[in-house]
């Protein structure tokens, strides 16, 4: 199919995505030997700069704005500015509306004006304060681990870990959509990388059967509550499968916590599982918890050989106490109110079936805190989102390779909030933008 502009739906999802990423590196040219070689010194001369300028033009013919890296002019929860003007906003990990809870503020507050705004160094080389113990206690009660281990980036903490626990003789399968981290740091782990088709735990018995005795170790990887789709695995069967091929399981819960289960415990509780069957609970602080980090929760074996050999542990600077103090603050009121979660859960189905029945495609959508609505064409998805963005409504286009090909969406994360009238008003702009595009039933 051809779009606007005479480009393809894939050449233009190609390019929506490099206007998000930028520049691929490249290899760089050799110098020449002559003077000449300064001119080669400005930015602007790197092989792919060009394309920045063409993607511009590009965009700017089809009408497209760039929707990646808007300003926000006010605290950006339910509702944020944009513009000048507040908008409706589904592009926030904000779950339970904590960020900006005076108790949070008042605990980072009172933090800051103890503890300063940095730990200097690595908690090995500088120590550690009384903040992480505290958060990494709390973390470790929420999945009755043994211990648990805070990071200071949620990204970067399975880059940390999955290097550190397996090598070359090893085997690390994940689900075929898993989190990009995740999938860097089995990368640079050495192990043999495999995936299976997303929650297609069939293929995976499958895959263990004819593969599992020809590696030392293997860790199994899914998600909690897949940021894309707003679904997850069967959890009761991946436990049992990691018993009976002697594997690991590791489940990124990042986008779990707060938002499964009765009182938002994340998939062990939505789905009746006993937590310690999992043996690597990995997550972030950034969502529900709205500071910033990862951790690892998990037996202590497991935290005390990170906490010694994880580069991420070792060679990087500790969390900052307002920041560890933030995370935990969220995390205590959380668990102490849980209708907070029940909130949450109750917009979501609201939002989910409302589009539903509004004829659009939710996809395999729980309905719980990530709502997809599948448009399939990147440039109707693009559009979509400039007119809901007209409208006060911001929701975020997510386009190939970001998503598999010809599934690109626009995807709603529901607060707890988020009030009946922004859910209605948002679904009321959806259906009169989708009809325009030829969108409802796709």
């Amino acid at each position: 199919m051809t779009a606007r502009g005479g480009l393809s739906d894939a050449e233009l999802a190609r390019l929506m995505n490099e206007m998000r990423e930028g520049p691929r590196p490249t290899a760089p040219a050799a110098l020449p030997a002559s003077p000449a070689h300064d001119a080669l010194l400005s930015f602007s001369t790197l092989p792919r700069f060009a394309e920045l300028r063409t993607q511009s033009a590009a965009a700017e013919v089809l009408g497209i704005e760039n929707p990646y890296h808007r300003l926000h002019e006010a605290r950006a929860g339910a509702v944020s500015r944009m513009a000048g003007r507040e908008i409706v906003n589904f592009a926030s990990y904000d779950y339970l509306g904590l960020n900006g809870d005076p108790r949070i503020t008042r605990a980072v507050v009172e933090a800051a004006e103890a503890w300063g705004t940095s730990v200097s160094a690595s908690r090995l080389s500088a120590g550690e304060r009384p903040a992480h113990r505290a958060l990494e206690e709390a973390l470790a009660g929420v999945y009755a681990a043994e211990d648990a281990l805070a990071f200071v980036s949620g990204h970067a903490t399975p880059l940390a870990v999955l290097p550190t626990l397996m090598g070359p003789k090893d085997l690390i399968v994940t689900d075929a959509l898993m989190h990009n981290s995740v999938v860097l740091g089995a990368q640079y782990s050495g192990a043999t990388r495999r995936s299976f088709p997303h929650n297609d735990l069939d293929a995976l018995e499958a895959m263990l059967a004819r593969d599992r005795d020809h590696f030392a170790r293997v860790l199994l990887i899914s998600e909690g509550l897949f940021s894309m789709d707003g679904d997850g695995p069967d959890l009761k069967r991946l436990v049992a499968l990691k018993q009976r091929f002697g594997c690991w399981l590791m489940i990124d819960d990042a986008h779990g916590l707060g938002v499964l289960g009765r009182t938002g415990r994340g998939l062990a509780e939505h789905q009746s599982v006993d937590p310690r069957g999992v043996d690597i609970w990995f997550g972030t602080l950034s969502k529900t918890l709205v500071s910033c980090g990862g951790y690892i929760a998990g037996p202590s074996a497991l935290i005390a050989y990170l906490k010694a050999f994880a580069p991420g542990m070792v060679y990087s600077v500790g969390l900052p106490v307002p920041v560890a103090e933030a995370a935990r603050t969220a995390l205590a009121i959380l668990l102490e109110e849980p209708g907070r979660v029940a909130h949450l859960q109750a917009n979501s189905i609201a939002f989910r079936d409302g589009a539903a029945a509004a004829g659009f495609d939710v996809g395999t959508s729980w309905g719980t805190g990530i709502v997809p609505v599948m448009v399939g064409e990147t440039i109707k998805t693009v559009l979509l989102a400039q007119k809901l963005l007209e409208r006060g409504i911001n929701a975020f286009p997510v386009l190939p390779p970001g998503v598999p090909d010809r599934s690109a969406r626009l995807r709603f994360f529901i607060s707890a909030a988020h009030r009946p009238e922004h859910l209605d008003a948002a679904l009321y702009a959806l259906r009169e933008e989708g009809a325009r595009l030829g969108i409802v039933g796709f």
